[in-house]
């Protein structure tokens, strides 16, 4: 059944546990609660991968900045697959990239949750919105569909563009997860080619925020990025 972090809390101040033994006990926490949907696709997903799924489960806000790709939660199912099989380097076989989609397509049903819908607050490079990923069919779809996102009051996009020239975040992609639970610190998610990184430190988190909102102040305002959106979605479209 595991602990809820309210309980954990008041255990853990009974034995005048120290702050920076805390915050490995409520990683533990979280990943010691009840199966979720995800456990079915054991086979398909990483271990890394399935605690990062169920993060986001109890997440109710993730704000992120997508350099390289369409954020995961956004993408249509033509452009995951494309993004998943170029990943794996044909390494894994078809059934594997379609049970990965369907993962991916999924963990999008957040933004539909009748007790609070997840709250996105994506920044998307520019660079994103060019690089062709399967074909112009593809990427006018996926246009079309970050349009419909951004219409959503539960989700905001902006895009970086090119001109901005340097940022606090040239290191790369990156996601901080607030929680449903007001005891769950927050976490910053950070994601490699063969690892995947939890930034729990307040400092560090303080950093990425930071980091953030240089990004968002930089970025163009939501309705100018729709605009873009949607001309990029026309040129594809030609």
């Amino acid at each position: 059944m595991g602990i809820t972090i309210l309980d954990l809390t008041r255990v853990l101040d009974l034995y005048e546990v120290e702050d920076d033994k805390r915050k490995p006990l409520f990683g533990l926490a979280r990943t010691a609660r009840t199966r979720g949907w995800w456990d079915a696709y054991a086979d398909s997903v990483p271990s890394d991968y399935a605690t990062y799924i169920e993060l986001e489960a109890d997440a109710s806000f993730i704000r992120s900045y997508d350099a390289l790709a369409v954020n995961g939660l956004l993408q249509t199912a033509d452009y995951a697959q494309e993004i998943i099989r170029a990943a794996l380097m044909g390494l894994s076989p078809p059934g594997e990239v379609k049970r990965r989609v369907e993962v991916r397509l999924t963990r999008q049903k957040l933004f539909a949750l009748e007790d609070g819908p997840l709250r996105l607050w994506a920044v998307i490079d520019e660079s994103v919105l060019t690089r062709v990923v399967g074909s112009h069919v593809i990427m006018a779809a996926q246009c079309a569909a970050l349009l419909a996102a951004a219409e959503l009051p539960n989700v905001t996009i902006q895009v970086l563009p090119l001109a901005s020239g340097a940022h606090p975040a040239s290191a790369g992609p990156f996601s901080i997860m607030e929680f449903r639970e007001p005891y769950d610190p927050d976490v910053v998610y950070v994601e490699s080619m063969t690892s995947s990184l939890y930034v729990e430190s307040d400092a560090d988190i303080y950093r990425y925020t930071l980091a953030f909102d240089h990004l968002r102040a930089s970025a163009m305002a939501p309705d100018e990025s729709k605009s873009l959106i949607a001309r990029v979605a026309d040129r594809f479209s030609c």
